[in-house]
């Protein structure tokens, strides 16, 4: 076997869970933390810290499932609707279907001979599976999977908002603000590098993204967290 005959390593059918993962785990990181900081910032108790983080990780992973699953199914069921049209339209008017099918090939690069004899010969084999796949882009990787979705948004949201309430529960004083940012940040360019690497993307451009926007919320909720406290001090 040489190299060329090594097989290709492909990512893009990690893409459903992948983003519901990431953007779980990087909302909870970021929001949880910016909801400790502001709270701390007002100059609250450990115990009203603790009690808040642990709120808004229930909250926050009830809600990113509830969202997923919601977002997701209705994507499901626009694939349905979709794919019942196709179905009906290659049922009632066959040859326009045939013909639909083989410019689509046309338009890629085969010569109008062959492009009719593959899509006369793919609509006899799974005539739906051609028109899903090559007119609607429709494949197996990118099926619309509710429940997925939504169990890895929620058990990323709360791996990643337990990170900061770990943080506070271990730093009790209340010079907790600077360790709770800094471990929160590594947490972020971790988790960007991370994500990257499964996703097969430059590991320092996806860090550096995520560090950079989690920071930036840190910073106006503590900003806000302390004008309340100075407001009501």
């Amino acid at each position: 076997m040489t190299d060329d005959d090594h097989p290709h390593i492909h990512r893009i059918h990690r893409s459903g869970w992948l983003r519901a993962a990431v953007l779980g785990a990087n909302d909870g990181l970021v929001s949880t933390a910016s909801l400790v900081m502001g709270v701390a910032a007002a100059k609250a108790s450990q115990e009203t810290l603790l009690l808040t983080g642990v709120a808004g990780l229930v909250a926050g992973a009830m809600s990113m499932a509830a969202g997923e699953y919601v977002s997701v199914s209705s994507q499901a069921d626009t694939v349905e609707a979709d794919l019942a049209t196709e179905r009906e339209a290659i049922q009632n008017n066959p040859h326009f279907e045939h013909r639909e099918l083989a410019q689509i090939y046309e338009e890629r690069g085969l010569d109008a001979d062959l492009a009719r004899h593959v899509a006369e010969q793919l609509m006899e084999h799974d005539a739906l599976d051609a028109h899903a796949r090559d007119e609607l882009g429709i494949v197996d990787w990118n099926e619309a999977r509710p429940g997925q979705a939504a169990v890895a948004s929620a058990v990323a949201f709360a791996l990643g908002a337990s990170m900061p309430l770990l943080v506070v529960a271990l730093w009790p004083t209340p010079e907790r603000m600077l360790p709770i940012a800094v471990s929160t940040l590594g947490f972020l360019a971790i988790l960007g590098a991370i994500s990257a690497r499964a996703g097969g993307a430059p590991k320092g451009r996806a860090a550096l993204r995520v560090f950079l926007l989690g920071g930036l919320a840190m910073a106006v909720t503590s900003g806000v967290g302390a004008l309340f406290g100075v407001a009501v001090g």
